[in-house]
């Protein structure tokens, strides 16, 4: 047997072996007119509780503070709020528009009702209205509401009430340094204090008239507050 022999079969024989390897590949893999089986896919459980609907009543815990301007915020809220409900009131001394001073503290043996605003949010301006009517009515039953500007030059906040025929006492927090006391972090936001100084009830507004009436039940016991 010839060199030049020797050497053709040993290529003849390479191809072939190359050939079987395809053929075996070929016959492995998978016939792509048939569509692959789907994966089952795995449902995982959860650990976080589903939500409940959350109670319409004053005096339920909120589980969030909801943010300004949601319906949520419309809700009176209860104990763990962030209101300081059932807790006594923070301390709450400034200057009323006009003269004197408003002093939450010389207000103790009464039910009072205060609000935190600003004269550039529509919120406070559709408020105040009802705010008077509700002072109106219940004021013989010791009903003190004040509202507590925040950080506005007096002239401004004067004008504003005039212009709301405001008939209720406001305060100047002119650095805002009251409104962080109180946790007044957004406005318009409310709070009812009872006879005793007590923090009963909270509200982040714009709230209608409702939510005040509930409020003002948590304040004025033995009294038929309506909207």
């Amino acid at each position: 047997m010839g060199p030049r022999f020797a050497i053709a079969a040993g290529l003849l024989a390479g191809l072939g072996v190359a050939a079987i390897l395809v053929i075996g590949v070929l016959a492995l893999s998978p016939d792509p007119s048939v569509p692959a089986a789907p994966t089952p896919s795995i449902a995982l459980e959860s650990n976080e509780p589903s939500a409940s609907p959350a109670s319409p009543s004053a005096s339920t815990a909120s589980a969030t503070t909801p943010a300004p301007g949601s319906p949520a915020a419309s809700a009176s809220l209860g104990a763990g709020s962030g209101f300081h409900i059932g807790q006594q009131a923070p301390s709450l001394v400034v200057p009323q528009v006009g003269g004197a001073t408003i002093d939450l503290a010389a207000l103790r043996g009464k039910p009072v009702w205060v609000n935190f605003m600003a004269t550039w949010c529509p919120p406070c301006q559709d408020e105040f209205p009802l705010m008077n009517g509700f002072a109106a009515r219940y004021g013989s039953k010791g009903l003190v509401v004040l509202a507590i500007d925040v950080k506005e030059e007096e002239g401004v906040v004067a004008g504003f009430a005039r212009g709301l025929g405001a008939t209720f006492p406001l305060g100047l927090d002119g650095d805002g340094h009251v409104a962080q006391t109180w946790d007044a972090i957004a406005l318009p936001v409310h709070f009812w204090i009872d006879a005793k100084g007590v923090v009963r009830d909270g509200a982040l507004g714009g709230i209608g008239a409702d939510v005040m009436a509930r409020g003002l039940r948590s304040i004025l016991p033995g009294v038929d507050v309506t909207p």
